[in-house]
């Protein structure tokens, strides 16, 4: 008897539902064919250049220093050194009294920060908008919390006179974006510095949604884990300082981007306290709380970045400045293979449009993968360049409109980007000879 129920096999489904249609994950692809591959990774999002020197010594003395309880459970909600600067610096960024205990919460990353936002704040049959292309993890997300996503694509519109595209030329149609609210819509999705695209929404943009927001009360989740990563002396305006906007908004922010350490996996919440009370019940019955020593280390950083705010030597002037000069290099070494760029204003993320190149992969008829996808494998076995397919990056209704772009990141150290300069322009060569 006892042997035959060891071998009876379970017949019930094991998997909730909640899991359904959302398995499919194109980074777990994507990484493992670039490891495999790649001579050159422009793929995932993360610097391969080291930290600064100020965050990891702060790091290594809360590691070896004389304070013993920085190897134990801090408060859960966040490390006190570190919400209390965190409410410093946003007061300054948002010009209003911030409270470290109630206004801010530290999570396992951005990632965490946006599980618990969808899980808190979304119910069964509420509508989230979400605009395309977006990062991702938002549209799972929204179906695991119950709730439907609903997609606006940004539009593109090229410049007349043979100029590159800026990322400014891709926008929202207002009268379109105003058609996605209803009564069942909870919230709106802002991700600004957008990825992939690297759009910095302006201030009418802003306003648009803003307004649109107040109207049918409706939240805002507000991804700005790129917000010190703006270029041409582009301005990052945060909606939370808009009018209306403080108490309908959770600001996003991430210390992997804000300080090059995707590793740290700190990330934190702005916001009012009526609506951080329900992520606090997500955050505490999921991952109850984040590692001490990281969170010790980012608040020495910030402290630093307090003191050094506006100046030249700050870290957060320095970093947009070289990533600059990194943008440029990679633009002008795309644009010199007929690759052509769309120029982001923010994040580290440039995409491409490489009709140039299709004849080089060869069309499979009636294939149900898209063509970037198919484009960006051959790229990465044939030669050794990794990115990522912009089609991943929207939702089933529209991502057959994308296929022709790309994605690279350009956060990466200067030989990194030279041997990817090296790929293409050999790349051109042969296919001009």
């Amino acid at each position: 008897f006892l042997s035959h129920s060891l071998q009876a096999k379970m017949s019930r489904p094991v998997q909730a539902r909640r899991l359904e249609g959302i398995d499919k994950n194109i980074w777990v692809d994507f990484v493992k064919l670039a490891a495999t591959y790649s001579k050159v990774n422009l793929g995932q999002g993360f610097p391969d250049f080291p930290a600064p020197d100020f965050l990891t010594e702060a790091f290594a003395r809360a590691l070896s220093g004389g304070n013993h309880m920085l190897h134990q459970y801090t408060r859960a909600f966040g490390h006190p050194p570190l919400v209390k600067v965190l409410a410093q610096f946003f007061e300054k960024l948002l010009g209003r009294d911030v409270d470290p205990m109630t206004n801010v919460m530290v999570t396992v990353g951005a990632y965490q920060a946006l599980f618990c936002c969808f899980q808190a704040l979304v119910d069964e049959g509420d509508e989230v908008i979400i605009i395309e292309p977006f990062f991702d993890c938002y549209e799972p997300m929204v179906k695991m919390a119950g709730g439907t996503p609903v997609f606006i694509p940004l539009r593109p519109n090229p410049p007349k006179d043979g100029k590159l595209m800026s990322s400014a030329d891709w926008q929202l149609d207002p009268a379109e974006l105003a058609s996605k609210f209803n009564e069942r819509t909870k919230a709106i999705v802002l991700n600004s510095p957008n990825n992939p695209l690297g759009k910095v929404f302006s201030r009418g943009e802003l306003g648009l949604i803003a307004e649109l927001c107040v109207k049918h009360d409706v939240l805002c989740i507000s991804d700005e884990v790129y917000e010190w990563l703006v270029y041409d002396g582009k301005q990052h305006i945060r909606i939370a300082s808009l009018e209306g906007m403080w108490d309908r908004t959770v600001i996003i922010g991430s210390a992997g981007k804000t300080f090059s350490v995707t590793g740290w996996k700190v990330g934190w919440v702005v916001g009012p306290d009526r609506l951080l009370q329900h992520l606090r019940t997500v955050h505490q019955n999921s991952v109850y709380h984040c590692a001490t020593i990281a969170q010790e280390a980012v608040a020495q950083g910030f402290q630093r970045e307090l003191m050094l705010y506006g100046k030249p030597e700050s870290y957060f002037v320095q970093l947009p400045k070289e990533l600059q000069q990194k943008r440029d290099w990679l633009v002008q070494s795309l644009n010199g293979v007929g690759m052509k760029p769309i120029i982001p204003e923010g994040t580290f993320f440039l995409v491409a449009d490489i009709s140039h190149f299709k004849s080089d992969v060869p069309d499979v008829p009636n294939s149900d993968e898209p063509y970037d996808y198919r484009f960006t494998k051959w790229m990465v076995k044939n030669k050794g360049l990794a990115a990522i397919p912009l089609s991943a990056f929207y939702s089933e209704a529209h991502k057959n409109n994308y296929t022709n772009f790309i994605r690279f990141c350009f956060a990466k150290d200067d030989a990194t980007l030279k041997a990817a300069n090296d790929i293409l322009q050999k790349w051109k060569q042969e296919k001009t000879s």
